[in-house]
């Protein structure tokens, strides 16, 4: 893949929950401009192009699905380095997460997050919500 045409970067380390949502986005035609990385390392390597992305442009990204619970670096811990961040302050973060606690949520909008959705359990739900993301993130909102 030209990382230069990615879009969408999904950070997911659970295998089932980055096949549903990739599942969920080819069904709806979004998911040719994606690239998934599995932990919080490799996001910001790739966010940053740093690592095995050394000398890569992202100049295309336009959403990053961010799950929160990562090895290596936490969710939390990749959001707060992208929005302290010049070069990529402004690229919009969707925290994906399993946990509706108040802590998580809070922790999320306080550190720049644009949206933070509960994952559903319930594939179609997920599948929904996923499509809802994307079409929200790549067609109707302007950056």
């Amino acid at each position: 893949m030209d990382y230069q045409d990615v879009e969408i970067l999904l950070v997911e380390d659970n295998p089932h929950d980055a096949e549903l949502t990739l599942r969920a986005l080819k069904k709806h035609n979004l998911a040719n401009k994606v690239h998934l990385v599995k932990d919080g390392e490799e996001a910001l390597n790739f966010i940053f192009g740093s690592g095995a992305f050394a000398g890569e442009s992202l100049n295309n990204l336009k959403v990053i699905l961010l799950d929160l619970k990562l090895p290596k670096v936490s969710g939390l811990e990749v959001l707060q380095k992208i929005k302290e961040d010049e070069r990529a302050r402004t690229i919009p973060v969707v925290c994906l997460t399993s946990s509706s606690e108040d802590q998580d949520v809070e922790a999320c909008y306080k550190l720049g997050a644009n949206s933070l959705v509960v994952k559903p359990v319930e594939f179609d739900a997920f599948a929904k919500t996923v499509a809802d993301l994307g079409f929200y993130w790549l067609l109707v909102n302007k950056s």
